[in-house]
């Protein structure tokens, strides 16, 4: 420990500050991407068998093949069928529709938990479908997602540093590019890991808020 070198940090701080901020930027549009992917399949898929079949394909693919793969195809592969965009906008889009994938069954099994006899009671009520899910079936599936919706969010943040192959100077790139320059790969790593923990960490205590919040919302509702 008496070899840990902190002026490296210190010096290379601005670097991992810009990169963080890039890092967090990354995982919030393509979180947010994701999450209405994820709504709008989930939801589709739950309630129409031939949206199912449809949206079956894009499901089972992107969670079938390595992200990393999906990246290259999206910001390599894409322009060479006229369809071309900045490495931001494809490390976006990349980890949105890869996220989206597994928030759309991550969707469909909070619905499938309501029970089916309340969707029936509602229409009985004169609720059109829309009413139905918006007061009654999507309030209770929601207190059901939360906690692997949250999860989708962490993984989000830490598959962001594949973007790293992009080009993009998000907080991987950064510690590469920290790293050739001073070949501490102790001190650069270690802090890199840390800012990614720390962001987890707080994706970790916004779940355990957001679901004591659903549950005692939940409970005065009912």
């Amino acid at each position: 420990m008496g070899d840990f070198k902190f002026a490296i940090l210190i010096d290379a701080y601005p670097l991992l500050l810009e990169g963080l901020l890039v890092t967090v930027k990354i995982s919030i549009l393509a979180f947010i991407f994701a999450l209405l992917v994820g709504i709008v399949v989930g939801v589709s898929r739950s309630n129409s068998k031939k949206l199912n079949r449809l949206f079956a394909p894009y499901v089972e693919v992107f969670r079938g093949t390595p992200l990393l793969i999906q990246l290259f195809f999206i910001y390599y592969g894409l322009p060479s069928l006229g369809l071309k965009m900045n490495n931001y906008t494809a490390g976006v889009i990349g980890l949105g529709l890869n996220g989206g994938a597994y928030i759309s069954e991550i969707i469909r099994g909070a619905l499938y938990s309501v029970e089916r006899g309340q969707q029936e009671a509602a229409y009985s009520l004169g609720l059109s479908w829309l009413q139905s899910m918006m007061y009654i079936i999507i309030p209770q599936a929601i207190r059901v997602a939360i906690p692997p919706l949250v999860n989708s969010l962490s993984a989000t943040i830490k598959d962001s540093s594949l973007v790293s192959v992009l080009a993009i100077t998000e907080l991987t790139r950064v510690s590469q590019l920290v790293y050739t320059r001073t070949f501490r790969a102790f001190e650069v790593y270690l802090a890199v890991g840390a800012l990614y923990f720390i962001m987890i960490y707080f994706a970790s205590y916004l779940s355990k808020y957001l679901e004591r919040k659903f549950h005692v919302e939940g409970r005065i509702s009912i």
